[in-house]
């Protein structure tokens, strides 16, 4: 196949590769597929690096996978999921982090994801706003004995996915420190509901890949309080490390 516009890649760059790790940093890309090379002792090479998308192959057992950023939020996510799929990707798990919006979740615990609330516009250019997001039980199963085997405190269920990091999370600590009516209470409505965190790609994911019969999930390692909470360094790094260990674990047995 032609190499594909965005992501900068053809069918022979990704060599056969079935299995793609989306975090949105491009920078995360190295970090993942240099992990992925300490645990199991294997080479990684840096495909392509094209605006967001940063997309780096590594090895899992002597089979190829692909670590591909996304950016932020769910436009740039499904561009980087629509041009996998054209090269043959098959599944796809979304890595990256969130903020907890149940009380009961703690910096650094990580949250698989079993559905989405469709709080993004780019789903809906894919499937009507009724079509579930919603994750493929291999994935969640997955993601699950990766939490298991690296010891990683997990949490399975809704996430809400929001199109905006201010308002869409009722964060008051935005430039107008104003959030619009339909925002006002929303943290509260969703801990009524028991959905467990905010971020802003698994809608998209989620959508995407089970409409076009693809296994899509999406694991987030917890770095704040969703609504209120700051994002410190030594937050950012709880969540990340134990959402990446726990990512690979689960690519092991998905790949």
């Amino acid at each position: 196949m032609d190499t594909v516009y965005h992501l900068d890649l053809n069918s022979k760059k990704i060599q056969g590769a079935k299995i793609a790790l989306l975090p949105g940093d491009p920078f995360r890309s190295q970090i993942i597929a240099e992990t992925i090379s300490g645990i199991y002792r294997t080479g990684n090479e840096k495909l392509a690096w094209k605006r967001e998308f940063c997309t780096y192959l590594a090895e899992i057992g002597g089979r190829p996978l692909l670590v591909t950023s996304t950016g932020i939020g769910g436009p740039s996510a499904s561009i980087a999921i629509d041009e996998l799929a054209q090269l043959g990707i098959e599944t796809f798990l979304r890595v990256g982090t969130a903020g907890a919006i149940q009380q009961f979740i703690n910096i650094g615990d990580v949250i698989i994801t079993s559905g989405s609330v469709r709080l993004d516009g780019a789903s809906t250019h894919y499937a009507p706003i009724e079509y579930p997001a919603v994750a493929h039980h291999e994935v969640i199963n997955a993601l699950i004995e990766g939490a298991k085997k690296t010891n990683a405190p997990y949490h399975v269920g809704v996430t809400a996915s929001s199109d905006t990091f201010y308002p869409g999370e009722e964060r008051n600590d935005s430039f107008t420190k104003y959030v619009l009516k339909r925002f006002q209470g929303s943290t509260n409505e969703w801990q009524r509901l028991h959905v467990l965190n905010y971020e802003m790609e698994s809608s998209t994911v989620l959508t995407l890949t089970a409409s076009m019969g693809l296994r899509g999930g999406c694991i987030t390692g917890v770095v704040n309080r969703g609504g209120t909470g700051k994002i410190t360094k030594e937050a950012l790094k709880a969540g990340e490390e134990n959402v990446i260990r726990v990512a690979i674990a689960a690519a092991e047995c998905l790949i």
